[in-house]
């Protein structure tokens, strides 16, 4: 008899499944396909062909894709290899909380698949579900004063150590991997900083002040660490995270995941202090051969006068964590933090490290998450890069790192592997 298994059945997104097959024939030909419905109705699909052992079994630990979405021994290939329906989706988890995504699992007889279309019922079908919180973290959500977002906290009654985690320019709120971070044990504050709630949909400056208040409400929280927090950023959060870490005694270990060393499109300003926005040069975007805009020749900071819009990052009394992906499309992340890095060094600072990953693009997301390598935002068709294979190394990697790196500054006396 045929039976497909998957263990666990219910895990958080993070975590490996382990997928076999057995009762095959000896040295038969399956394919496994796996889809996925996210909450706007979307699709995605992935497929991966398989030759059975001589037990008529296959492991997917052990044995190798001979074609389909990926090629290779490749655990958790069918997860990170998803694929939109519909060209530019990005898979996005918007309710964190309730439900999770739900991957159908099908195998079928790789004969009986006809132009990637099953020709017949599969020989066996489950159903995992991938959560993006664990038991136990609470939600709670954030209308302090001005302050607007969603606080995580992990089950038990702590103290934890406090994370502001920033994302970019979609605006609005996304708490996925806030709340991952607190099912890892984070007190995680997701925070909208534009287009949520009453927050301005088209700021014209960036008041670090704003993120001053999140610092200190974290801090005062009673299940939190002092006396400092980290951030967590990517994209347009990156400059507010960099900028952060220079202005804010409270920040102590920051994370920054394909961004600039300077601000863009509108200035910063902190107490009387103006940071101007780094001028871009139009000319300067460039159009894949599938016509997606490619933004990461923009800025050119090794032009003369290009310093005075870098931020002052050795300043900064605490530890940064740049994470860049070598296929950027949209910023030339790398370039970024190398510049920013060589400022350290000048300044004989060793406050930081770099993990650049080849192929990587430029949404980093945590493991297991299908490679999103262009999407449609504010109707324009943008090229984030990546390779699927590297990228999917890159999201793995950089997860474990990013909580080791967090744990190590934030709760100085504490060693803890992963």
């Amino acid at each position: 008899m045929i039976q497909l298994t998957a263990t666990p059945v219910s895990a958080l997104v993070d975590e490996p499944v382990h997928i076999q097959a057995t009762g095959l024939t000896p040295f038969q030909m399956v394919s496994f396909q796996a889809s996925l419905e996210d909450e706007s109705g979307n699709m995605f699909y992935s497929q991966a062909h398989y030759r059975a052992n001589e037990f008529g079994e296959v492991d997917l630990k052990h044995a190798s894709s001979l074609g389909g979405d990926y090629m290779g021994v490749h655990p958790m290939g069918l997860f990170w290899s998803l694929k939109p329906e519909k060209l530019l989706t990005r898979l996005l988890k918007k309710d964190v909380m309730n439900k999770p995504f739900q991957v159908q699992l099908k195998l079928y007889d790789l004969e009986l698949i006809v132009n990637n279309k099953a020709a017949s019922a599969p020989k066996a079908s489950l159903t995992l579900e991938r959560w993006y919180v664990a038991p136990g973290v609470t939600r709670i959500q954030v209308r302090e004063g001005r302050l607007r977002g969603a606080l995580f906290l992990p089950p038990g009654e702590g103290r934890f150590p406090g994370v502001i985690d920033l994302f970019g320019g979609l605006g609005g709120l996304l708490e996925f991997r806030a709340s991952l971070l607190a099912s890892r044990g984070f007190a995680s504050l997701a925070l909208a900083y534009f287009n949520y709630e009453d927050l301005p949909a088209k700021p014209e400056v960036t008041d670090l002040e704003y993120f001053e208040e999140a610092a200190n409400f974290l801090l005062r929280h009673p299940k939190v660490f002092g006396p400092g927090v980290g951030v967590v950023s990517v994209c347009q959060g990156v400059q507010i995270g960099l900028s952060m870490a220079v202005n804010l005694k409270q920040v102590t270990a920051t994370v920054l995941i394909n961004g600039t060393n300077f601000p863009f499109g509108i200035p910063q300003v902190y107490r009387g202090k103006i940071y101007q926005p780094f001028p871009y040069s139009a000319q300067l975007i460039s159009t894949s051969a599938l016509g997606l805009l490619e933004l990461y020749r923009i800025y050119e900071t090794t032009e003369v006068g290009a310093s005075q819009y870098l931020f002052p990052v050795e300043e900064a009394q605490g530890h940064f964590l740049f994470i860049v992906g070598e296929g950027d499309k949209i910023i030339n992340s790398k370039a970024h933090a190398e510049q920013a890095i060589a400022q350290l060094r000048r300044h004989g600072k060793n406050n930081w490290t770099l993990l650049s990953y080849p192929g990587a693009g430029h949404l980093i997301e945590p493991p297991y998450s299908p490679l999103c390598c262009a999407s449609m935002t504010r109707d324009l068709k943008l090229h984030w890069g990546g390779e699927v294979i590297p990228h999917a190394a890159a999201q793995e990697h950089a997860w474990k790192e990013i909580q080791r790196f967090l744990r190590k500054h934030l709760i100085p006396d504490m060693t803890s592997p992963l």
